[in-house]
């Protein structure tokens, strides 16, 4: 079992950013940016949905070492709403319309800049996104989630320092 690490979210990060990849992390990974105590197995980013956008993820993604086959590629370049990645350096799901976030540009809107290079998610967005999609996998992390947004909240914090150890 492979699980998401900040090193994993850093070589992510540094490629799709040398391509000039619009994208944010969302989902679990997502939350871990802002500091929630929990793993997951995948890199789960929300990329936006345009052609260009889509030849600069395979470039990003080649370079990170992703085989994409010619069908694959096609699919990046429209969009698709959902694209799941299994054969390259760690797990990636690539959630072009995921459930409960209208578009990206507001997603965006309302993202963080976590330690200067990840663009993350609000957790509002990431816990919307879950609840949207009503997932029995989620319905255990929602209510941990939750408590913590609004621990960051009575503390006036938006995220929890990083720990690059993991």
């Amino acid at each position: 079992m492979n699980v998401f690490s900040y090193k994993q979210g850093e070589r992510l990060a540094e490629a799709f950013n040398r391509w000039g990849v619009e994208y944010l992390f969302i989902g679990k990974s997502g939350a871990i940016f802002h500091g929630f105590p929990d793993a997951t197995q995948c890199v789960e980013v929300l990329p936006a949905k345009s052609e260009g956008n889509g030849r600069k993820l395979i470039s990003a993604l080649r370079e990170l070492g992703y085989e994409l086959t010619p069908e694959t590629e096609r699919d990046l370049i429209a969009g698709k709403d959902f694209i799941q990645l299994q054969s390259g350096p760690f797990d990636l799901d690539l959630v072009f319309a995921p459930d409960g976030i209208e578009t990206f540009a507001e997603a965006q809107s309302r993202s963080l800049m976590i330690d200067g290079k990840f663009p993350v998610a609000s957790l509002d967005d990431i816990i919307a996104s879950k609840r949207a999609a009503n997932r029995q996998k989620d319905s255990e992390s929602l209510p941990r989630l939750e408590a913590f947004r609004d621990y960051l909240r009575s503390r006036n914090l938006t995220a929890l320092p990083a720990n690059p150890s993991t």
